[in-house]
C-alpha cells in the first residue's frame, strides 16, 4: 500500500517554484556573535595564565634559548625570602594607603560639593574628571615637566624660585638634603590628581540615591547636619565607598607601573620602586628571569585576591548577608 505525500510548492512571480529558506532563530543568531569572540577571549587570557603558572615552578629564561628546568617551589622560595623584595612590598602598601586614603577624602568631599546643582556644575564636574581621562603615561611625563626644580610650575607655586633652595620632589632631595619618601610622596600626589575624580564619581551616584524624606525627617527631628551625616549619608553611601577603595586597591596594587615609570623611572634610589617596577625588572630590564617573574607576579596575584576577598566580605556584611 502506498501512501501519497502532498506537498505545497510556492510559485515565484515567474512561474518557477520558490523553496522556502530556513531562517536562524535570535537564540542560534545570539550565539553566532558571541561564542567565537569568548572562545577567543578565553585563549588568549587562559594559555597566558596556565603556561606562566607552569613557568613558574621552573627555572627560565625567555632569551636564554634553553627548556625550561622544573624547580618545584623554589622561585616563590627566593621570591619570599629575600629582603629587598619586602622592601619593594613595603613601598606599595605606603603607596596603596595613602594614595587610597587621600583619594577617598578628597573624593568625598568632592561629592558632596558638586551633589546640589548650581550654575556652571556642569563645566567644573567635567573639569574635575579630566585627569582621568588621560593616559598614565602622559599624566607622569606631565608632571615630570611640573615637578622640575628649574622651570617646573610645582616649586613656583610653593614660593621656591631658586632651584638650589627649593625641592627637587623626585629626587628625595630639599635644599641639597636628602629626604626619605619625599619621591614617593609626589607619585602618590599624582596619582591622587588622577583617580579621585573616579572615586568622586561613584560616591557622587550613592548620594544622589539617597531618598529626600530621610533627610527631611530628620530635620523634622531637629537633627543636626553631623548627625545626619554620620547617621544617614554614610550608611546609604558606605556599599559604593567600599567599592571605589576595592577598585582603587587593585588599581594601586597592580598598575602603578606606568605612572611611576613615567615619574622616576622606579630607579632604586628614588624609593618609588613599587612591586610592578621591580617586576617589571626581573621579567626584563637586563635580568630575563622569566620564571622567577612569574612566580611575583602570581604572588601579587594571590594577595590582590587575599585583599579582595576581605573587602567583599566587608560589603556582604554591610548588606545583611552572609
Amino acid at each position: 500500500m502506498s501512501t501519497q505525500v502532498s506537498t505545497q510548492v510556492e510559485t515565484a512571480p515567474t512561474g518557477e517554484p520558490k523553496r522556502k529558506r530556513r531562517s536562524l532563530s535570535d537564540v542560534s543568531i545570539r550565539n553566532l556573535f558571541i561564542w567565537p569572540t569568548l572562545v577567543l577571549l578565553i585563549a588568549i587570557n587562559l594559555f597566558p595564565l596556565m603556561y606562566s603558572l607552569y613557568l613558574s615552578f621552573t627555572d627560565y629564561s625567555a632569551i636564554a634559548n634553553e627548556a625550561p628546568v622544573w624547580v618545584a617551589f623554589e622561585n616563590f622560595g627566593r621570591v619570599l625570602g629575600d629582603e629587598k623584595m619586602w622592601g619593594f612590598f613595603s613601598t606599595t602598601g605606603k603607596f596603596v594607603l595613602f594614595s587610597v586614603g587621600l583619594e577617598l577624602i578628597l573624593g568625598f568631599a568632592l561629592a558632596l560639593m558638586i551633589k546640589e546643582s548650581f550654575t556652571g556644575s556642569g563645566i567644573i564636574t567635567t573639569l574635575i574628571l579630566v585627569p582621568m581621562m588621560l593616559s598614565p603615561v602622559v599624566v607622569g611625563l606631565f608632571w615630570k615637566l611640573m615637578y622640575n626644580p628649574t622651570f617646573g610650575y610645582f616649586n613656583y607655586l610653593l614660593g621656591f624660585t631658586n632651584a638650589a633652595t627649593g625641592p627637587d620632589m623626585l629626587a628625595s632631595r630639599f635644599a641639597g638634603e636628602i629626604v626619605p619618601d619625599l619621591a614617593l610622596f609626589s607619585v602618590i600626589l599624582v596619582d591622587v590628581w588622577m583617580w579621585t575624580p573616579f572615586v568622586m564619581l561613584l560616591i557622587l551616584s550613592g548620594l544622589k540615591a539617597i531618598p529626600e524624606y530621610l533627610y527631611e525627617a530628620a530635620a523634622i527631628d531637629r537633627a543636626s547636619s553631623w548627625f545626619q551625616f554620620w547617621r544617614i549619608t554614610v550608611p546609604q553611601v558606605a556599599p559604593l565607598v567600599l567599592i571605589a577603595v576595592l577598585f582603587r586597591t587593585i588599581e594601586a596594587i597592580n598598575k602603578s607601573f606606568d605612572l611611576v615609570m613615567g615619574l622616576t623611572s622606579g630607579g632604586p634610589g628614588t624609593q618609588t620602586e613599587v612591586i610592578g617596577v621591580q617586576l617589571y625588572r626581573q621579567a626584563f630590564l637586563g635580568q630575563w628571569r622569566t620564571g622567577r617573574a612569574s612566580a611575583l607576579a602570581y604572588i601579587v596575584l594571590i594577595i590582590v585576591i587575599a585583599v579582595s576577598n576581605l573587602y567583599i566580605r566587608y560589603l556582604n556584611k554591610m548588606r545583611g548577608e552572609d
